[in-house]
């Protein structure tokens, strides 16, 4: 019997595991090529997983909800063409067709079992993602510590939301909380005890209820952006900057270009795809600004890759990539704006469609906000807020001289890693993208 063995896809170059939401298919289900066998999640988005061949499923190795690194085999399938165990057969076929199939199920059996085991301490009473393995290790977090930590995952397991939630509270044991008793005087010399107290259920006490109060579980997706938000905050030391920009020649050329543009393309143009060409020309003006950071070195990055925040059906963001946005003109701009916006909105995102981002831009004056403190999309070292448009009156410098006139003026916001981005480069930067923003020739062409 001929067999392919499913494979748990790499779904990004920083993706190291996936979770299985659903499986589609059963055992002794007939799958056609490039049908989809199951759904599965990362922390970036979720995806389908089809079968690349066609054939009968035989063998489902991983239950719903189980996470299950990439490349570790998931399901075993029975190619077209090959003799099924559970076909009618001549006597001789029937005694040597099982023994194939229990030779293979047992390999990959085997082989997923050691996977496992990666995944587990050893003596350890559950089982570890390699994702918490890593941040653990990169802690100094001990297995026995690691032990301790409540799990909130399946069966009691570790989560990443767990392990972070650890740190942030303060209880590793490699924080350098305990160096500080040296300084203490010496009647409080118990304090340093009191640091080994676990903190997550301090914190879970300071939570209380009352009578009318409702209990609202996250979903998935609201659990990830809390995780990463979380560490974001933990990995960069934020600073923000603002500046007010005149952007009354683009409110002006907008207006004009849209009726335009909607008739020849058959779609809107909005703000955004010309907020994004304002931020690409000022990061080739400062370079230092499309950067990431690896422990002490800094990753000049080549490609200018934009990430834009779109709202999802269920009220949680996501960040579409533009590539390459420098390669693009505004009519490219638009389009790849407008088709990463439906994507988004119909939950078509691929995998590919959210990786590589090198700067954000989110516009919270979508929501009437006139400015924001955006926390910065890990890797990155930078986002940029734009505010709502609004008409104010504003001193202009004419031949003549000074006059007040009704401008449309908009805030714009930029939250940059202090590690790397001091505020003369941050700020400059910021004031380059206004600069742009004002220069806007309302004559151009599209």
């Amino acid at each position: 019997m001929s067999e392919f063995q499913l494979v748990m896809p790499k779904m990004g170059e920083s993706i190291a595991e996936a979770t299985i939401i659903r499986w589609t298919k059963n055992e002794g289900d007939m799958i056609a090529p490039d049908e989809t066998v199951l759904e599965i999640a990362t922390d970036k988005v979720d995806s389908e997983v089809p079968s690349p061949k066609g054939g009968k499923l035989i063998k489902i190795l991983f239950k719903e909800g189980d996470v299950v690194p990439v490349n570790a085999p998931i399901a075993i399938i029975a190619l077209e063409g090959s003799t099924s165990a559970a076909a009618p057969a001549p006597v001789a076929l029937k005694v040597e067709a099982p023994v194939e199939v229990k030779a293979a199920v047992q390999s990959v059996e085997n082989t997923m079992a050691s996977v496992q085991q990666t995944t587990a301490p050893i003596g350890g009473s559950r089982f570890y993602s390699p994702l918490v393995l890593n941040i653990a290790r990169a802690e100094n977090i001990s297995m026995a510590v690691l032990e301790t930590i409540p799990g909130t995952g399946a069966e009691g397991r570790v989560t990443k939301r767990d392990i972070l939630s650890y740190l942030q509270g303060g209880n590793n044991n490699a924080a350098p909380i305990p160096a500080a008793a040296p300084v203490v005087s010496a009647p409080v010399v118990s304090a340093p005890a009191a640091s080994n107290t676990p903190a997550a259920p301090a914190a879970k006490a300071a939570v209380s209820l009352s009578g009318g109060d409702e209990v609202i579980e996250m979903d998935r997706m609201r659990k990830l952006i809390a995780d990463h938000m979380v560490m974001s905050k933990h990995t960069s030391p934020h600073v923000t900057s603002f500046v007010e920009a005149d952007v009354t020649n683009m409110v002006n050329w907008r207006a004009k270009a849209k009726k335009v543009y909607e008739k020849r393309e058959g779609e809107n143009i909005t703000f955004t795809p010309m907020f994004i060409e304002c931020v690409v020309k000022a990061i080739k003006d400062f370079p230092m600004i499309n950067v990431t950071v690896d422990g002490y070195n800094i990753i000049k990055r080549k490609a200018i890759n934009i990430g834009m925040a779109a709202a999802l059906p269920s009220g949680n963001l996501i960040v579409p990539v533009i590539k390459n946005a420098d390669t693009m003109n505004m009519v490219g701009l638009t389009k790849s704006v407008n088709a990463m916006a439906n994507k988004a909105r119909a939950n078509k995102l691929a995998p590919d469609d959210i990786q590589g981002g090198t700067f954000t831009l989110t516009n919270v004056g979508g929501f009437g906000n006139l400015m924001g403190t955006p926390i910065i999309n890990q890797p990155q070292v930078a986002i940029m807020a734009t505010g709502s448009i609004k008409k104010k009156p504003a001193v202009l410098e004419t031949e003549m001289g000074d006059v007040i006139a009704i401008r449309h003026m908009m805030f714009l916001s930029l939250s940059y890693d202090h590690r790397v981005v001091d505020g003369s480069l941050g700020g400059s930067f910021l004031k380059r993208v206004a600069d742009y923003m004002e220069q806007w020739d309302v004559n151009r062409e599209i």
